[in-house]
């Protein structure tokens, strides 16, 4: 996974990043900053491939692969497991098995790929993963907890990096990239509703730079790479055709928020540039790319995995992971129109 950075009901933010033997993770000591304790270790030996997504109700929900060596000559014994952080700062649950889509095959559940996860307004978590035949499995959580089998939703030639996201309505979505000169996407066409296939967006997607956000209500905006050029790109549902944003020297997904700045519904954009080796920062009114994206780097030299959030004062904030795993944080001034930002800081004791 790439770093995640949530806030709680408490207004305090918490970010996260895969480490070596589990997660890293930081908490702001108190709503708005600027002080974070950590990184404290989440512990998960044989961990990999671990995202996150919060529910209306201020739960994060951690869902990663688990690798656990098999016996010489066999393949590797693998679980989606799913763990849950019910407060900010509190220690997580321990982590539940969620097996695969192929529990009797483990040469075929050694291909499953990287899980997305999206948490819809009832709190039911849906867990997606590439399965061994190249389409899309989906296990769901209800509300109370209970987890139902895996479902096949089917697809074909799916990459890695589904992206998944969930409106504040409670409508679900997904998007896979393919290797077929499409998108595919999913949704659920109202809350709690099954999930539908809808049409292949013509486009060819990167592997791992899928993206998205709810852009207005109950519609959420996708983004990814395009697989030639890599230049980003944005599609919505009542679009008929994706939106150039620039960022062809970039590489892995963009991170992306909707925020006001100046009082005005802005999208705010992301990513990282490899030409300069630093980020990059854009914003544009939300759903009208047609206004202009302009990049304008920022941090220091290879600062990676960008992230976004909104903090307890209502303020963009920026995180990224330095080159030595430090957390950096930069956050938006309220003395200064557009979207400028504070000196970036290391936050925690790394």
């Amino acid at each position: 996974m790439a770093l995640r950075l949530l806030r709680g009901k408490d207004g305090r933010l918490t970010a996260y990043a895969p480490v070596a033997g589990g997660v890293a993770r930081w908490t702001e000591e108190r709503p708005g900053g600027p002080s974070w304790t950590g990184p404290r270790l989440i512990a998960a030996p044989d961990l990999g491939a671990v995202t996150v997504a919060q529910g209306a109700d201020g739960y994060a929900h951690l869902v990663g692969l688990r690798r656990k060596p098999g016996p010489e000559g066999e393949p590797p014994r693998i679980d989606v497991v799913h763990a849950t952080q019910f407060q900010t700062g509190r220690p997580l649950t321990a982590w539940h098995a969620l097996g695969t889509p192929h529990p009797k095959d483990r040469g075929k559940a050694a291909r499953t790929g990287a899980p997305a996860v999206a948490v819809d307004s009832s709190g039911a978590v849906h867990v997606f993963v590439r399965n061994a035949g190249h389409g899309v499995s989906c296990r769901r959580q209800d509300a109370k907890g209970k987890w139902g089998g895996w479902t096949d939703l089917k697809g074909k030639d799916v990459l890695d990096g589904l992206s998944a996201a969930a409106t504040a309505d409670g409508r679900v979505e997904l998007l896979a990239p393919a290797g077929a000169g499409a998108a595919l996407r999913w949704f659920q066409p109202e809350p709690g509703g099954t999930l539908r296939r809808g049409n292949d967006i013509p486009a060819r997607v990167q592997a791992w730079s899928a993206s998205a956000v709810e852009s207005s209500r109950d519609t959420v905006t996708h983004y990814w790479r395009d697989a030639d050029g890599g230049g980003l790109l944005a599609w919505r549902p009542e679009t008929e055709d994706t939106v150039a944003l620039g960022g062809a020297e970039g590489s892995g997904p963009v991170a992306v928020l909707r925020a006001p700045v100046d009082g005005h519904d802005c999208t705010v954009l992301v990513h990282r540039d490899t030409r300069s080796g630093r980020l990059s920062v854009a914003a544009h009114p939300t759903e009208d790319e047609a206004a202009g994206v302009w990049w304008t780097p920022s941090g220091e030299q290879g600062a990676h995995d960008p992230a976004l959030a909104l903090d307890g004062m209502g303020r963009v904030v920026l995180a990224a992971l330095s080159l030595d795993g430090a957390l950096l944080v930069a956050r938006q001034k309220t003395d200064e129109r557009g979207l400028a930002l504070r000196a970036w800081s290391r936050a925690g004791g790394r």
